[in-house]
């Protein structure tokens, strides 16, 4: 697809980082609203040094002209080029809440797997609402601006100010964690992509059957147990790290994205006799990841895991803001 041909009169590019959830328990179903049926939640949020980045540009609009514009840079296989993509959609709908006559051009360099359970998508879109509202500042208010991330997505919001966060509600509601640490992480995946609704669908119809609760009662809060883990981890038994992490980073959708994608098993595995410290699945998968000591145990670990093709493991760490180009 070539360029956008925007003519551009203000640009600026933006960061659109990966995220891992830190454990993940789902804790209900909405009763109520527009987004009734949607699966609550409650997880830690950490985005991670894996980043999409995102080129916006403003110029005038006219008539005939699109509203927006997307040209999709990168090798990542399912991620589409036209209105349906979520940084599209966010663009649209930013530029009908301002009543802006502005059309964006959009050059999305594409990096972070899609159907990774990554929140790649939604944070391409959460990176366009920030950009529109730095380059038309005041033009939609920060409820709108968060209730344009909620319809565009469960993870959307977070994305908006993408940091350490303790999620609730279907994403909506999150709670700044700035005390916890840096996290040295490897990312497995099986190479193939995991469509969110899918395993949903699986986690709804195994929780469906006879003598089945939802989640088990009162779920343990990860966030106060992960705020400390920085110094435990600096000054603990790894053995005693290990065992406390297997029980924070649990997320109740692994059971159902194992059964969709067997390879998870595997990967597991493989993060365990690499010396991992604590695995978890991210989101609804098929990304698993395991927590290291340290960088150097990290890239370690990485460079000696062995995984048939089309898997790959890549590492990753806590990602801090490094500011946003103009």
């Amino acid at each position: 697809m070539t360029a956008p041909a925007c003519g551009p009169r203000r640009a600026l590019r933006v960061e659109a980082p990966a995220k891992l959830n830190l454990g993940l328990r789902i804790t209900g179903i909405r009763q109520a609203g527009a987004q009734r049926g949607y699966h609550e939640l409650a997880s830690v949020f950490v985005p991670i040094d894996y980043a999409d980045e995102v080129e916006i540009s403003l110029a005038e609009g006219g008539p005939g002209l699109a509203p927006v514009e997307l040209r999709v840079a990168g090798d990542v296989p399912g991620v589409p080029a036209d209105a349906s993509n979520l940084a599209a959609r966010a663009a649209a709908g930013f530029l009908e809440a301002a009543g802006s006559p502005a059309r964006a051009c959009l050059v999305l360099h594409k990096r972070v797997a899609a159907g990774a359970g990554l929140g790649g998508g939604s944070s391409d879109a959460g990176a366009v609402l920030r950009g529109l509202a730095r380059l038309l500042p005041g033009a939609v208010a920060r409820d709108t601006l968060e209730d344009l991330a909620v319809a565009l997505g469960a993870d959307v919001p977070f994305f908006l100010d993408p940091r350490p966060a303790w999620v609730t509600g279907i994403g909506e509601r999150r709670a700044p964690l700035p005390e916890i640490g840096p996290l040295f992480v490897v990312l497995a995946h099986p190479g193939v992509p995991l469509a969110t609704a899918a395993v949903f669908r699986a986690f709804d119809e195994a929780h469906a059957r006879p003598g089945s609760a939802l989640t088990r009662p009162d779920p343990p809060s990860t966030m106060p147990a992960l705020s400390g883990l920085p110094g435990r981890r600096a000054g603990g038994d790894p053995r005693v790290l290990a065992s406390q992490l297997d029980t924070l980073l649990e997320n109740d959708l692994e059971p159902a994205a194992l059964r969709l994608c067997p390879a998870i098993g595997g990967l597991r595995e493989a993060l365990r006799r690499a010396g991992a410290l604590g695995i978890g699945l991210s989101g609804s998968g098929p990304t698993m990841f395991g927590v290291f000591a340290d960088a150097a145990a990290a890239r370690k670990a990485a460079d000696g895991m062995e995984l048939a093709s089309p898997a790959w493991c890549r590492v990753a760490s806590r990602w801090i803001a490094r500011g946003e180009a103009e």
